[in-house]
């Protein structure tokens, strides 16, 4: 199992988009608005968080690939 370091902003960034993904997600499926305007902000939501995950995804693969080096004491 891999391991990996990550900040709490960061992690507070991950759980956020994890978040509005999931909201536009249940705002797709669920009958709280007319069918266009939930169509509308579910969408939206969900592009929203798809799209802030791309630096997320770009930083975890680019600290992978360059890690930082570890002083021992």
């Amino acid at each position: 199992m891999r391991t990996m370091d990550v900040s709490m902003p960061e992690l507070g960034f991950v759980a956020a988009t994890r978040a509005l993904t999931g909201a536009g997600i249940g705002l797709l499926l669920a009958g709280l608005f007319s069918p266009d305007v939930r169509r509308a902000l579910g969408w939206t939501l969900l592009g929203i968080g798809a799209l802030t995950t791309v630096p997320i995804a770009a930083r975890v693969i680019e600290r992978q690939r360059h890690p930082e080096p570890r002083v021992v004491h």
